[in-house]
């Protein structure tokens, strides 16, 4: 089975390396012996991250830093392409989601060597990167989590204040303080909210929720704060599992219910939500919901969109009596077969380093990995007049918050095959959320269950 998925993952590359044109541009590939080369999908972030280079030639001298930046899907096409082509970066940016699957392939270098303390960032995001065989494959890079985001002018207008929308509640019952919000931010093409006797749910104007899509396997922006806050986990253990639960009854009455708020009108059908052309937040900004739940890496797309007044509120309270959220960290990689892995070792050690992480919080774009570098960006959000409190409050308190991370197992790549069409299918189609039974044991049947 092993042999199979991985001769499966390699020619899914293989394929996509005939379709995509340039994939060696920017990358390893003709990189002089002084050069590393580093790739990153977020634009956002570029500037920050070419400060950083700046001041790393300055300490190393002889060493330069390549970056390129690409888009999110065309990111992970052309680096599994570059792979099978021997093109690789010396380092990018990883994606625990990714993790299992290169880890699976031996992609990846060992990190040992670099000494990375562990308590020496935000809790639980260094450990993330250890592999099964024991060695570091990762270098914290930064973090997110996700809240609800809400056009202030729309909750103001339907009578709701910033404290209850930060106090809401839900159970799979009926729905709580939070459906009944979501039911009252609704409105149809004739004026009713949702909540009004002769609501029409086939016309609505303004739905409550954005939709994020089916939330395929792991639900980040859609359904994992409502079914890890009713007490639900992804695998049998915390990393590299052998066993999933999308099987869980606890699981399968949290998505009877997300879902089932589409059929009410009160979340966005699937068909609203395009990645890239019609996200959550584009849909926010249109004025065609209310609200969003949506991660850390969003804030400043939100609060920079023109002629929006934006709010942020932590995700609703469930049956377990906390609050949850997907706290996700990205890493640093070299790649196994780096052509300057003295050079990415420096680099990597650099970037894991709370000088340049201090640099990259500086501009408000994201989370970085080191407390200090926290700060900093905390820091400079303020000075943008945007409060982050729903995004640092659950990484704080662990009374009232529960945070948790991706799964991270084997087959990574075929859990998401698997589960993208299942998820689709209950969200769009209304296909009874017990046929992700099978689909579990199909997944378990891969990691040898």
């Amino acid at each position: 089975m092993r042999i199979r998925t991985r001769t499966a993952v390699a020619l899914t590359g293989a394929l996509a390396l005939s379709l995509v044109t340039g994939c060696a541009q920017g990358g390893a590939a003709g990189a002089g012996a002084d050069t590393v080369t580093y790739w990153l999908w977020d634009s956002n972030q570029l500037p920050a991250y070419q400060a950083c280079a700046k001041d790393f030639q300055k300490e190393h001298p002889g060493l330069k830093v390549k970056i390129t930046q690409m888009g999110w899907a065309d990111y992970w096409t052309k680096l599994t392409a570059s792979f099978i082509a021997g093109t690789e970066p010396d380092v990018f940016t990883d994606h625990i989601q990714k993790f299992g699957q290169f880890a699976d392939l031996n992609v990846l270098e060992p990190l040992d060597d670099l000494g990375i303390d562990e308590s020496a960032y935000q809790p639980g995001l260094a450990a993330n990167w250890t592999g099964q065989d024991g060695h570091r494959y990762g270098a914290p890079k930064d973090w997110d989590t996700v809240a609800l985001f809400y056009n202030r002018k729309m909750t103001e207008k339907a009578g709701l204040t910033a404290g209850e929308i930060d106090g809401l509640s839900w159970n799979p019952e009926d729905g709580g303080t939070f459906e009944k919000a979501l039911a009252h931010l609704t409105v149809d093409r004739n004026g009713r909210r949702g909540d009004e006797k002769g609501f029409d749910r086939n016309n609505v104007k303004v739905y409550g929720l954005a939709t994020g899509g089916a939330g395929d396997s792991d639900g980040q922006t859609t359904w994992s704060p409502f079914a890890a806050s009713a007490g639900w986990k992804y695998t049998d253990k915390a990393r590299w599992g052998s066993a999933y639960r999308y099987d869980d009854k606890t699981f399968q009455s949290v998505l009877d219910w997300y879902f089932g708020l589409a059929k009410k009108g009160y979340l966005a059908p699937f068909t609203d939500y395009t990645d890239g052309a019609n996200p959550a937040n584009a849909q926010v900004a249109s004025g065609r919901a209310a609200t969003a739940l949506d991660g850390a890496w969003m804030i400043s797309t939100y609060y920079g969109t023109k002629g929006l007044d934006v709010g942020t509120a932590v995700t609703p309270a469930g049956p377990t009596g906390k609050r949850a959220t997907m706290m996700n960290g990205l890493a640093d990689s070299i790649t196994k077969n780096a052509r300057n892995k003295a050079g990415a070792k420096k680099w990597v050690r650099y970037l894991a380093s709370d000088e340049c992480q201090k640099t990259v919080g500086g501009y408000g774009i994201v989370f970085p990995a080191t407390p200090d570098g926290t700060a900093a960006a905390v820091t400079a959000y303020k000075k943008k007049d945007i409060d982050v409190s729903a995004f640092t409050g659950p990484v704080k308190d662990k009374k009232d918050f529960t945070t948790f991370s991706f799964p991270v197992t084997d087959y990574a790549a075929d859990v998401y095959a698997l589960m993208r069409p299942a998820m689709q299918d209950v969200y769009a189609n209304n296909a009874p959320v017990k046929g992700l039974t099978k689909t579990n044991d199909q997944i378990n049947f891969i990691l040898g269950q």
